[in-house]
């Protein structure tokens, strides 16, 4: 069933609903589909239509935390949450704090600190 959605949403880029929520929609399923570098794509392609786009920057995160990406991932949860504080979206901004800290903790336990 993604496959076809994905199909459908993929023939509406630049056109004339191209925009951050289809760029949204489309990340999200290929985040569905396990296919994360197009998640990325497609989530970074969101922000750059809707840069306060929280949902986006969550999603971004996410793909990038599966990809393997932990340092970009907890930048991409730093940044969104600066976006959906300034917004006022709470929820997000609890949620991915909760997100990035898992990935501090992560990070720490490696010796990992790029991006203390």
């Amino acid at each position: 069933m993604s496959y076809i959605m994905l199909e459908n949403l993929k023939k509406l880029i630049n056109g004339p609903r191209d925009g951050a929520l289809l760029r949204f929609g489309l990340a999200n399923e290929y985040l569905h589909l396990q296919q994360w570098p197009d998640a990325v794509r497609e989530a970074r392609a969101a922000l750059d239509f809707q840069p306060d786009y929280s949902a986006a920057w969550k999603l971004l995160g996410k793909a990038l935390q599966e990809s393997g990406e932990l340092a970009q991932s907890l930048q991409a949860y730093r940044d969104g949450i600066a976006v959906a504080e300034a917004k006022g979206d709470r929820q997000a901004v609890k949620e991915m704090t909760v997100f990035a800290r898992r990935i501090e903790k992560r990070l720490a336990a490696t010796g990992d600190d790029a991006l203390s």
